[in-house]
C-alpha cells in the first residue's frame, strides 16, 4: 500500500468514515480530481476498497482477510446518499427499525430535504421522500454499531408518515398493525402533535380514527384533531379502490373494515 492510500484509509478509519466519496478522498489527501479517482480505482483493484456507485466507495474492513469486497450497512449508504442534506430513515425502514412491522421491508425509505433520485446501490434499493426543512421533526439517532448511527423517525413520527404515504409503508393496514403493536410505548399527544404540526387533512383523518377505534385516546384528547376537520371526506386507506361506509365523525370513508383493523390485534 503506497503513502497516499495508506493515509486515506488511516485517517477513514479514525473518522469512522467506512462509506466515502471521491470529495472526502480529494479532501483527505489533497490530490486533485484525477488524481483522488486514480487512487482510489489503484485501491479498488488491491481490493481494499469497495465501489458502490460513481464517486462513491466502501472500505474493505481488514478483518475480512482474503475478501475484496464489501459492502457496509444500508443505514449508513443512504447517509451518504442524501449528504449534506438533513435526512432521516423512514416510513417501512423507521417502522422496520423500531419493531413495528412482522414482515420484511426490502426497499430502504429516506425522508430528506433535497430531491434525491431511486436507486439502487450496492444492491439495496433506495426510495427517496421529499420533506420541507420545516417537516424535519420527530427524529432520534439509530446506533448502527458502537461507534456509528443515523437518523430515523421516532416511532410517533413513524406513524405520522405511514398515516401520509401509506404505499411506503404497506398499506394502512402495516401502519395499524404498528400503532396497536406499539401502543403502550407512543405517545398519544404527540401523535396528536406532530398530525397537527403537519397539517394535512388525510392524516388528521386517519389518526384520529385509528387511535379512537384502538380506544388510545378519548374524546377530549382527539378534539384538536377533530377540529381541523373539513367537510371533505378521504379514503382511510388512497391504496385501495373507494368503497366502503361513510363515516361522518372523521370525515372517511372506510375502504378497510373494522373487523379487519380488529384483525391486528390477533395477526
Amino acid at each position: 500500500m503506497g503513502p497516499r492510500a495508506a493515509q486515506l484509509i488511516t485517517e477513514l478509519n479514525e473518522l469512522r468514515r467506512s462509506t466515502f466519496t471521491l470529495a472526502d478522498v480529494g479532501s483527505i489527501t489533497g490530490l486533485s480530481d484525477s488524481s483522488a479517482r486514480n487512487l482510489v480505482h489503484k485501491a479498488q483493484q488491491r481490493g481494499l476498497v469497495t465501489r458502490l456507485k460513481p464517486g462513491l466507495y466502501n472500505l474493505v474492513p481488514f478483518e475480512l482477510g482474503r475478501a475484496t469486497e464489501h459492502v457496509d450497512s444500508p443505514y449508513l449508504i443512504a447517509r451518504e446518499l442524501a449528504h449534506p442534506a438533513p435526512y432521516f430513515l423512514s416510513h417501512g425502514t423507521a417502522l422496520e427499525l423500531h419493531r413495528m412491522v412482522t414482515q420484511p421491508n426490502f426497499t430502504v425509505y429516506v425522508s430528506c430535504t433535497r430531491r434525491v433520485r431511486p436507486q439502487v446501490v450496492g444492491g439495496y434499493n433506495f426510495r427517496f421522500v421529499h420533506i420541507t426543512a420545516e417537516q424535519e421533526f420527530g427524529t432520534m439517532k439509530h446506533w448502527v454499531d458502537k461507534e456509528r448511527f443515523v437518523m430515523i423517525s421516532d416511532m410517533e413520527r413513524t406513524i405520522i408518515d405511514g398515516l401520509r404515504n401509506p404505499a411506503f409503508a404497506g398499506g394502512i393496514t402495516e401502519v395499524a398493525k404498528g400503532l396497536w403493536m406499539k401502543r403502550t410505548e407512543l405517545k398519544a399527544d404527540r401523535l396528536i402533535a406532530y398530525a397537527t404540526s403537519l397539517g394535512i387533512g388525510a392524516v388528521v383523518r386517519r389518526l384520529g380514527y385509528l387511535m379512537e377505534h384502538y380506544g388510545l385516546a378519548d374524546t377530549a384528547a382527539l378534539e384538536p384533531l377533530h377540529g381541523m376537520l373539513t367537510a371533505t371526506y378521504q379514503r382511510l386507506d388512497p391504496l385501495l379502490p373507494a368503497e366502503g361506509a361513510f363515516f361522518s365523525r372523521w370525515r372517511l370513508q372506510l375502504n378497510v373494515a373494522p373487523n379487519e383493523l380488529d384483525a391486528v390485534k390477533i395477526g
